[in-house]
């Protein structure tokens, strides 16, 4: 094998630490795993600004398309199906540009976004997604907690897509409720459950995700946004409500910026605020969420689905953002079974009495895969009803399985909390112990329970009070 020339070399270097060139000593620990903590933790944080600096919004030719042009009325009661897709079709007949969403109520069934289109929405407008499933028929393309199916299409979709964005300051409404989709989710029927296990059965059988046909008869919910094997994508401005289950879903992606959005849909079942699975070089930023679940929860494919498509999570970053209620603020998993790498998150506050975690990292036995190389700094938690931090390696109560996860090497610094039962919930597997864990420079003020830490090697904690005390 030839030497590689030193320019090469020099790229590759730099491709190592995120594009940015790290010194000797660090590079060299980076490479062998020599490294103490802090500066494993100095040269991964060096990998940001390169990240970040690859992340850049698309751009869009200065043409308009009204949906008024196409026949929409903004009353809230006449159907605007159609005048979105005309409107959406001439955009990109023309070569791209923006979908114009004026003041008022449009009632819409799915709406699918194509290349070089930005559906904007101006101030005053709501899109309200229709409650009759069968408007987001024919079945699309499209993933379920992990799994690829066929399947009733969400909301806002796009596949296969380049250049694609949702903006402005309107609101987008799901309209979903306890009478329309949330239902679905537990008994009586109708429910997901039987559909789950047969989507579950299909998967781990191989059978080919054409014939995984769900949608009419069945009771599998869609997302509010799901923008799947899409590259150079922006949500930027816009507030969405009450999706069936996840909000914003972006899948297989590359190059998404998330940014200034709200999320404020308290009250459903799964309403994962954002959810980018599969993706690279994501950035969510000055966000604002209130979510019936996780707030950001970072994905990779589900057991033998994920192990057939194999796509990690990696390079996300999730810079000043609020969290308020939801399961958890930043989460990975629990389905990690693709790999999630290098997760970067700052500047965030979260609180609420109804916010269990704070930073949570959720996988089993049955998920294999990784999760590796996450870091947190300058973190305020005002309160949490559960753990500050969990990282549960028995997910759905299950502790063995054929899949062991890979976790570890997990940073913290700099983190505030106020009030909370616990400041750590560690449980790794029997067998399978969470590998590194480091807590810096943080304090964990009024903490009512003792910590569980369980099958863990390598925590430290340096520099870290709990209820006045130094630990």
């Amino acid at each position: 094998m030839q030497p590689l020339p030193r320019r090469s070399f020099l790229a590759l270097a730099a491709a190592g630490a995120g594009g940015a060139l790290v010194s000797a000593p660090a590079a060299y620990a980076q490479a062998t795993g020599a490294a103490g903590p802090a500066v494993r933790a100095a040269a991964a944080w060096a990998r940001v600004p390169a990240i970040r600096r690859r992340i850049r919004p698309p751009r869009f030719p200065a043409r308009t398309f009204p949906i008024t042009g196409h026949g929409a009325v903004g009353d809230g009661t006449a159907k605007c199906t159609e005048a979105f897709r005309l409107a959406v079709e001439a955009c990109a007949a023309a070569g791209g540009g923006r979908v114009l969403v004026p003041a008022g109520t449009w009632l819409t069934g799915a709406i699918h976004l194509a290349d070089n289109v930005e559906l904007h929405l101006e101030e005053g407008a709501t899109i309200r997604f229709s409650r009759d499933p069968a408007d987001y028929l024919p079945v699309v393309f499209t993933r379920y907690e992990g799994i690829e199916l066929m399947n009733y299409s969400p909301f806002i979709y796009a596949h296969g897509r380049t250049n694609v964005a949702i903006t402005g300051a309107g609101v987008i409404d799901g309209q979903a409720d306890a009478t329309h989709w949330w239902d679905w989710s537990s008994d009586p029927a109708p429910s997901e459950g039987p559909d789950k296990k047969l989507l579950a059965q299909q998967a781990e059988a191989g059978v080919p995700v054409a014939e995984r046909v769900f949608g009419e008869g069945h009771h599998l919910r869609p997302n509010l946004i799901q923008l799947y094997r899409c590259r150079n994508v922006l949500i930027e401005g816009v507030t969405v409500r009450d999706s069936p289950m996840w909000n914003i879903h972006p899948v297989l992606c590359a190059n998404v910026t998330i940014r200034e959005v709200t999320v404020d849909s308290p009250h459903g079942p799964n309403n994962d605020g954002c959810d980018p699975e599969s993706c690279v070089d994501v950035l969510i930023e000055r966000c604002e969420f209130n979510t019936g679940d996780d707030c950001v929860a970072i994905k990779a494919g589900k057991n033998a689905d994920g192990r057939r498509v194999n796509e990690p999570s990696m390079n996300v970053l999730v810079d000043s953002c609020v969290m308020r209620d939801g399961n958890g603020g930043v989460t990975v998993g629990s389905e990690t079974t693709g790999g999630v790498r290098w997760v970067f998150a700052w500047n965030c506050t979260m609180s609420s009495a109804r916010l269990e975690r704070a930073i949570r990292i959720k996988t089993n036995p049955e998920r294999g895969g990784y999760v590796r190389d996450l870091y947190f700094k300058d973190i305020t938690v005002g309160q949490a009803a559960d753990s500050v931090v969990e990282v549960a390696l028995n997910y759905e109560n299950k502790h063995t399985g054929p899949y062991f996860p890979d976790v570890g090497t997990i940073d913290i610094r700099g983190l505030r909390a106020g009030k909370a039962p616990r400041a750590f919930y560690l449980i790794g597997n029997p067998g399978n112990p969470i590998e590194g864990v480091t807590v810096r420079d943080s304090v964990f003020e009024e903490m009512a329970e003792a910590d569980v830490v369980t099958e863990v090697n390598g925590f430290e904690l340096r520099n870290v009070w709990v209820n006045g005390r130094r630990v």
